[in-house]
């Protein structure tokens, strides 16, 4: 079996484009690493004020596979083996049998920064 191949033009778009893919992971760890941190001062001016040390508990991690990048950010405050960020989102039971509703703090303040995260990776790619 003889298989050919003919082209007319040029690859440059092709070749510039795969050239800047090789840069990506540089490019998207740059776009991640400094939303992460902007994630946590979200976080951080979010979580409510007569809890400071949730708010200043506020940290991320980066891990890196070959399906994407996942930003996982942590909080370390935790009170009777439970994180005090969580119990502050989605509410807790009291000793006395009560219950202390939670607020939702974490979603709106991380949403404008997943929004980032989304346009800017973008834009790299489109760029590229």
């Amino acid at each position: 079996m003889i298989v050919s191949f003919t082209h007319r033009g040029s690859f440059d778009k092709s070749e510039k484009f795969l050239n800047a893919m090789k840069n990506y992971d540089t490019m998207v760890r740059g776009i991640v690493e400094h939303n992460a941190q902007r994630g946590v001062e979200a976080l951080r001016r979010a979580t409510p004020k007569d809890s400071r040390l949730a708010a200043e508990s506020w940290g991320y991690e980066i891990r890196q596979n070959r399906r994407g990048v996942i930003i996982a950010w942590t909080n370390i405050d935790i009170e009777n083996g439970f994180p005090v960020a969580v119990a502050l989102q989605v509410g807790y039971g009291t000793g006395t049998g009560g219950f202390v509703q939670g607020r939702d703090y974490i979603n709106p303040a991380m949403l404008p920064i997943f929004e980032d995260i989304s346009a800017e990776v973008w834009k790299a790619v489109k760029s590229a």
